[in-house]
């Protein structure tokens, strides 16, 4: 597991994949970016008359439901079951589960009609998905509490698919195995958009990389090694967001081997 996030950003920035996003309006320029500047193609297509053929034609297909109507939905449930079709991967942001039944109720659809490869979400957002009771926030994550392990494992298991859980640690699991990111900057909660955007850096290494967990574990640490570069040098919120891509531009392998902290196993 050491050596896999420094294999992985070699073979994105060789292998150039495609990345296939319906996704989050008030992020979809920032996912562009940040898949672009790791050396990976975006496409933003959302239009059910070309959906398929686009996922068709991509490396990984990334689903965002920030800003869902029911006519999106059904375009990312054909979307999914294109990619499925192919055996491409399918990661899903359940943005803001737990917020509204509306939001829920989409979530589960997605779920029950296609299969997803990797959900992604902070802990209240997953934490709903996996049948808790809990609200979250808007977009933002509220108390969740049973353990966030615990959870990632079962929906993992009941899924058979990969758990991602954003926060100030991350957690990634699947049914045998637990992945502990502990890399970060607190300075990435203060501008809109970076949970997006890791569920864009996800599907962009999952493209690449047939272990999930590895390649989600592979994603987060450059990503959030970068973003620890980045607040290094930021003077607040605006520029961070600028030297992010700067950052992720620039970074090599040797600096994500010497600066990754995981954790592997169970607490």
């Amino acid at each position: 597991m050491k050596e896999i996030a420094s294999e992985c950003l070699t073979k994105v920035r060789a292998e150039k994949p495609l990345i296939h996003h319906l996704t989050n309006w008030v992020t979809i320029y920032d996912c562009a970016n940040i898949v672009k500047v790791f050396g990976a193609s975006p496409v933003m297509a959302h239009a059910r008359e070309e959906v398929a053929e686009m996922a068709g034609i991509a490396s990984a297909l990334v689903l965002n439901i920030g800003t869902l109507t029911s006519d999106f939905v059904q375009s990312m449930i054909i979307a999914a079951k294109s990619a499925n079709k192919k055996g491409i991967p399918v990661v899903l942001d359940v943005c803001g589960a737990g917020a509204t039944r509306f939001r829920d109720e989409k979530c589960f659809e997605i779920l029950n009609q296609a299969k997803v490869s990797i959900i992604k979400g902070n802990s209240s957002e997953i934490a709903r998905i996996a049948g808790e009771s809990v609200s979250t926030k808007g977009v933002d994550a509220s108390d969740v509490k049973r353990d966030l392990q615990e959870i990632a494992r079962d929906l993992a298991a009941k899924k058979d698919c990969t758990v991602v859980i954003t926060g100030k640690e991350d957690i990634v699991a699947d049914e045998k195995r637990v992945v502990m990111v502990k890399n970060g900057h607190e300075m990435m909660a203060n501008i809109v958009g970076t949970g997006c955007m890791a569920a864009s850096v996800i599907g962009t290494f999952v493209a690449v990389e047939k272990d999930y967990v590895g390649a989600s574990v592979a994603g987060l640490v450059c990503y959030e090694v970068a973003a620890e570069l980045a607040a290094a040098k930021a003077a607040g919120p605006g520029s961070f967001k600028e030297m992010l891509f700067d950052a992720v531009f620039n970074l090599d392998a040797e600096t994500v081997e010497k600066m990754m902290k995981i954790e592997e196993g169970l607490r």
